[in-house]
């Protein structure tokens, strides 16, 4: 009987503790506020969305509690009007002890992160008011680039050194506004991604480390495009890539030729066909071991059609055809409006092309 009682006393004791449990407790005061109207807000996403109505008292003093699940972290903010007062990063169970005025000024105890978060805080305040005051006071732009350096450098250490801290996530995301923001520069993804990476092994199921994830992502992709622009090869011409005869792509960068011939055509204009016989068949035979290669684009949307015709005149360079008839980007890509048309593809450039005998002579010329 006495360890039934030890186990029901026990169970109570533990629902107590689960109700108990999933909630922090903010009790503040703001000076110069009694019986003042404040807004209970919670970060969403990047942005503090309303989460309650508060009423101080006449002390200018409130206490609320906030859900807030175990492991899992909440950004909270207290606003009079549009002015944020107070800004708190709560864990389950904590009691926040506040104390403040109207114009943001606050101290905080009882919350680890709650501190922390007031020190990133404070650290970007009065780096928004130096920039003030050097920008008032008429200072050359040598000298606002040094203060953003200095605040740059520290941001950073204050991102590596609490890199176990969600604290850390609104100095990632700060701006002035526009375009100004601290972490602007596209090497910064390597920050974001540091960052993510050792907040994950904290709180894996944190809502802020899966958007920050997110954006670190977002970032490490624009990092990767800057670099293959930066490094890719100049082209005098532009790309493309179509499906061949037996339905392999054929791609304009793929070919070892000193000059290609862009051609396009219609399979079912009987001069486009006579075309092919009497004059390119002649060209490539004697140009090709010489480095001509022929692109040759048809225009025909029926694909099958067009493939019996490339077989049946046995025609020996690429052959491509996206199916598209006249809607084919291939022709906004090379501004080609009507067909026929030919196009030379050389080091130096692109050379619109008319005629049998110029195409030789610039053929000649070319290699």
């Amino acid at each position: 009987m006495k360890s039934s009682r030890i186990l029901v006393l026990a169970a109570v004791v533990l629902s107590a503790a689960a109700c108990q449990g999933g909630k922090a407790t903010v009790d503040c005061t703001v000076a110069d506020a009694p019986s003042a109207s404040l807004t209970v807000r919670q970060l969403n996403g990047t942005t503090p969305v309303v989460l309650d109505t508060v009423k101080t008292d006449a002390a200018g003093r409130f206490s609320y509690k906030v859900k807030v699940e175990e492991g899992n972290p909440e950004f909270i903010y207290v606003y009079k009007g549009d002015t944020r007062l107070v800004s708190l990063l709560l864990e389950s169970g904590e009691k926040a002890v506040v104390e403040a005025d109207t114009l943001g000024n606050y101290s905080v105890s009882g919350s680890d992160g709650s501190a922390l978060l007031k020190e990133g805080d404070d650290a970007f305040r009065a780096y928004v008011g130096n920039l003030l005051a050097l920008s008032e006071a008429g200072a050359p732009n040598s000298d606002i680039a040094k203060e953003y350096v200095r605040h740059y450098r520290e941001a950073v250490k204050f991102v590596m050194v609490n890199s176990k801290s969600l604290a850390v996530i609104p100095v990632l995301y700060e701006n002035i506004g526009g375009s100004t923001a601290t972490f602007s520069g596209l090497s910064d993804a390597l920050v974001f991604r540091s960052a993510c990476d050792s907040l994950k092994t904290v709180y894996p199921g944190s809502k802020y480390v899966k958007a920050l994830e997110a954006e670190a992502a977002r970032r490490e992709n624009l990092m990767v495009i800057s670099n293959r622009i930066k490094t890719a090869e100049e082209r005098a011409y532009p790309n493309l890539r179509m499906p061949s005869i037996d339905g392999t792509p054929a791609e304009i960068d793929s070919l070892d030729a000193k000059a290609i011939l862009v051609y396009f055509w219609d399979d079912r204009e009987a001069t486009h066909k006579i075309f092919n016989l009497d004059v390119l068949k002649p060209v490539y035979e004697k140009y090709q071991a010489r480095g001509l290669e022929i692109y040759a684009i048809s225009v025909d949307p029926d694909k099958a059609a067009w493939a019996q015709v490339v077989k049946a005149q046995e025609l020996p360079w690429i052959n491509v055809n996206d199916g598209l008839g006249t809607a084919s980007r291939s022709l906004y890509t090379f501004n080609v409006a009507s067909v026929p048309a030919m196009i030379l593809l050389t080091d130096s450039g692109m050379d619109f092309i008319q005629g049998e005998k110029q195409l030789r002579a610039k053929i000649e010329k070319a290699l």
